[in-house]
């Protein structure tokens, strides 16, 4: 097999709203999110080789073992698999994404090392095929595929557009450097008695402007935001510190945690904000909305 080489973003996903809507009969949980994603994430890369490794680096890369249940390794496994090969290919994983932070690093690594290795293996596998691939991977691994925004829904399943949003928003992401354990925290909901919540994930509206799709935003919530924080008391520091700079209009957690998310109405009000939010022990990063290229990888 001739391979070439390849590279990727695998763009952080914010779930800007987080509904628990139901439980299917073999334990997993069913989801209604609102989906975007920021201009930071990690990076992959893919050479030719006689076989299959991963090497991790980056700010982040000492956290993350290159284990053979790797993410990464399973995707290229599972495809490799799908197209009838052989997992080949040295990858190399660049970790800007706090670990188990709840904005998807993990999920949009698997993504992008799906969409870097069929095109250096050359396989040219259907995008609803490829959809399979990731949902095996994980819930999330689907939507990070389309690196756009989206609302998700069952475990991750059920994907549709949302109305377009407002040019140039910004967002601060903040983690206190802690990591959450979403298996804990959806035992902590179940524990404190929480019902299930409507499909409200996405608001009716249009987004007009920051403002508005604030105040729609507004009405729904994250429902993992209450046991994450009583698990996790600095995941409340971090909102109250985000909420707390100029231009914030909406502060919540995303996913499980611990990372936390500001809206803003521009990005250098975004960048203002992450600049004034600097701690001991916190990731801060102030931006834009990730914007593929024509030809992103």
């Amino acid at each position: 097999m001739r391979m070439e080489e390849a590279a990727g973003f695998a763009p952080a996903k914010v779930n800007l709203t987080l509904r628990v809507t139901g439980r299917r009969p073999d334990g997993y949980h069913l989801l209604d999110s609102f989906v975007v994603f920021a201009g930071i994430g990690d990076r992959l890369s893919v050479s030719p080789a006689r076989d299959l490794s991963l090497t991790i680096t980056g700010p982040f890369g000492g956290a993350l073992a290159a284990a053979e249940d790797n993410l990464v390794l399973r995707a290229a496994r599972a495809l490799a698999e799908a197209g009838g090969i052989a997992p080949l290919g040295a990858v190399t994983l660049e970790k800007n994404l706090p670990i188990a932070s709840g904005i998807g690093g993990g999920s949009a690594d698997a993504a992008a090392a799906l969409r870097l290795l069929a095109l250096s293996w050359g396989l040219s596998v259907p995008p609803e095929a490829l959809a399979t691939i990731a949902l095996r991977l994980g819930a999330d691994v689907p939507v990070c595929l389309l690196r756009q925004p989206a609302r998700m829904a069952g475990i991750g399943e059920v994907i549709s557009q949302v109305p377009p949003l407002p040019e140039g928003l910004g967002l601060v992401l903040v983690n206190p450097g802690l990591a959450c354990s979403t298996p804990a925290i959806f035992r902590a909901r179940a524990a404190a008695g929480s019902t299930f919540s409507p499909s409200d994930a996405v608001p009716g509206r249009g987004f007009e402007s920051a403002a508005a799709l604030a105040e729609a935003l507004s009405a729904s919530g994250n429902d993992l935001e209450e046991p994450a924080i009583g698990m996790t008391p600095e995941i409340g520091a971090v909102l109250r510190a985000i909420d707390g700079t100029a231009g914030c209009r909406l502060a919540r957690m995303s996913g499980s945690g611990a990372t936390c998310f500001g809206l803003f109405a521009t990005v250098a009000e975004a960048a203002a904000a992450a600049a004034a939010l600097h701690h001991p022990g916190w990731w801060v990063w102030g931006g834009g909305l990730y914007e593929p290229p024509r030809s992103a990888l």
